[in-house]
């Protein structure tokens, strides 16, 4: 559903689905740069600085330059490093039960996970945020408790399902009730549209999972059926992605609401 910008003519479908590819892509402009960054890293000659190391000094690098920039705030930085941290946590306790792996070496290592594993959760939690800013999102009908404990069982979920039975089919149902009548509203073009909730946390995890095949294609990181030559990643990652962010749009959501500009209802003009 959309209702146009009653300062002058719509713009056409065609303008708005170029405009709104456009904005996602500046979205993504921190998740396209790191990626950048793992590619030029892999065609480098032998340096005394490992791979991995040089990729944390980038990352910090790149989140002090959106900073300075303004291209992220400072609420938004303290967001991105949440998901940093929780990221990190995430990829200690799955690299050590030989969900993946890093193989090669570097200094800024601990228990096989490199402190830059932590920009590639840092870089979703980014694109959540400028995709906040540039669309100008708000939310209806959001459930922030609802939400946030529900993520948060996904979250430990991932975790517990190597000891525990794995719920992850009755917490995607959760998530789908407590996020049902939420809609994500956003402009593109001066033209004011929605979609439920749950809708962008599928399309997000399908996107996050063709990232996750050209990082890994790459060598950020290695399953274990690729440590003989890169396969393409299993299709359920794609269904896990859908789930794990919405652990980051719950934290992104929390930072906005600390700033006074978190989920409200839209405007009476949109």
């Amino acid at each position: 559903m959309l209702t146009t910008n009653p300062a002058g003519p719509p713009a056409s479908p065609v303008g708005q689905l170029l405009d709104f590819t456009w904005t996602q892509t500046r979205a993504c402009a921190f998740a396209i740069a790191l990626l950048s960054g793992v590619a030029a890293s892999a065609l480098l000659p032998p340096l005394p600085v490992a791979r991995y190391d040089l990729l944390v000094g980038y990352g910090v690098l790149l989140t002090l330059l959106f900073w300075h920039r303004g291209w992220e705030s400072g609420r938004d930085v303290a967001v991105i490093a949440a998901c940093h941290v929780t990221g990190l946590a995430f990829e200690l306790v799955k690299v050590s039960l030989g969900s993946w792996s890093y193989p090669e070496p570097a200094v800024l290592k601990f228990a096989g996970v490199p402190l830059y594993g932590g920009f590639l959760y840092a870089a979703v939690g980014s694109y959540v945020c400028r995709a906040w800013h540039l669309f100008d999102l708000r939310l209806t009908r959001y459930r922030p408790r609802a939400t946030a404990l529900v993520a948060t069982a996904v979250y430990v979920n991932f975790f517990s399902h190597h000891w525990l039975p794995d719920v992850r089919r009755p917490l995607a149902a959760l998530l789908l009730a407590v996020t049902a009548g939420t809609w994500v509203h956003y402009t593109v073009r001066g033209v004011r549209r929605r979609m439920p909730l749950a809708l962008s946390f599928v399309l997000i995890g399908f996107f996050l999972w063709l990232a996750e095949n050209l990082a890994t294609y790459l060598g950020a990181w290695r399953y274990p059926y690729q440590l003989h030559g890169w396969q393409p990643v299993d299709v359920d990652k794609f269904g896990a992605w859908a789930l794990l962010i919405s652990v980051t749009f719950v934290l992104a959501a929390l930072g906005r609401a600390k700033t006074g500009t978190g989920p409200r209802p839209p405007s009476p003009s949109s």
